[in-house]
């Protein structure tokens, strides 16, 4: 499993297959498991349908690591088209967005900008900004981010990633803010001094951290997500939640699209609050073999989708 991890995480970083990927129409075909279309009306095609299942949605434009502040501003300005769009569907929609997609590595302040001009059009809109993480380069930059933005727009999310050895730290540190926060597993290649190596350690310090943030929720200084297709693992944080005292309206559930539907549906029939992360873009390369590689099996249930 871990061999299969590497494997993919090494091909996410080659440059050559990114190139020979973003040109193969087979390729192309697989990403159809994981995302609707390279366009956003492709996306809000497939939330409509979504969303009429019961779900809310968090929307997404791949990319990252944006290396003009022209194309900065071209993010920028897509997202706040998007909200609109969102707000004119009536879609239970939010957008997550990639600080290096706003040009951090650029300008952290001209990155903080934007930033603010899309949380505030997210409040004017109804809707919510989220803050992704990226990898550990950009941890503390993001969560200085995430702080600039909670303090005037406190609907603002930010994911943390449990394999990371510091993100028991994080969490507390941001605990004083009533953090809204996504748990999620991690699905960048890190050395082994900064997260950890083996699935069974990722588990049990993201079952720790959820505790954690329920315990948050239960005394309302914490808004928990969990981002995660790990049923067993989910089954046993709903079990948590209950025991300590948390209802079903106090913390989310988020997926993505194309994954695990059935059980996704078979939540929300039970209570519980789901949302689809919906992703779309021409950059999707690199996200794409990030996806397989957070769970290997993903290859054989693309292999499905191809020829099933």
């Amino acid at each position: 499993m871990r061999l299969g991890r590497s494997i993919l995480l090494a091909a996410a970083r080659s440059g050559r297959l990114n190139d020979l990927a973003l040109h193969s129409a087979f390729v192309k075909r697989a990403t159809r498991a994981f995302m609707p279309g390279e366009h956003g009306d492709d996306a809000l095609e497939a939330g409509g349908a979504i969303a009429a299942s019961g779900r809310g949605l968090i929307f997404t434009q791949l990319g990252e690591a944006i290396i003009s502040a022209e194309a900065a501003v071209a993010v920028r300005d897509h997202y706040i088209r998007l909200f609109d769009q969102i707000r004119m569907m009536e879609l239970p929609a939010q957008i997550s967005v990639k600080p290096t997609q706003l040009g951090l590595d650029l300008s952290p302040d001209e990155c903080e900008r934007h930033l603010l001009a899309l949380a505030a059009k997210a409040e004017q809109t109804g809707s919510a900004l989220w803050l992704d993480m990226e990898d550990s380069r950009y941890v503390d930059r993001t969560l200085e981010l995430y702080v600039a933005l909670k303090r005037n727009y406190p609907s603002t999310g930010i994911a943390l990633q449990a394999y990371l050895h510091r993100t028991p730290e994080d969490l507390s540190r941001l605990m004083p803010l009533e953090p809204v926060i996504r748990l999620v597993k991690g699905a960048y290649d890190e050395p082994s001094g900064l997260a950890f190596e083996k699935k069974s350690d990722t588990d049990r310090a993201y079952y720790a951290l959820a505790s954690q943030m329920l315990d948050g929720a239960r005394t309302g200084i914490c808004s928990p997500v969990f981002g995660t297709h790990d049923l067993a693992l989910i089954a046993r944080i709903v079990e948590q939640a209950r025991a300590s005292g948390v209802e079903k309206d106090n913390y989310q559930i988020h997926m993505l699209y194309g994954i695990r539907d059935s059980a996704q549906r078979r939540l929300v029939a039970e209570g519980h609050i789901v949302k689809t992360l919906v992703s779309y873009g021409a950059a999707w390369y690199r996200w794409y073999m990030r996806r397989l590689a957070e769970r290997p099996a993903n290859v054989l249930f693309v292999v499905k989708s191809l020829f099933g």
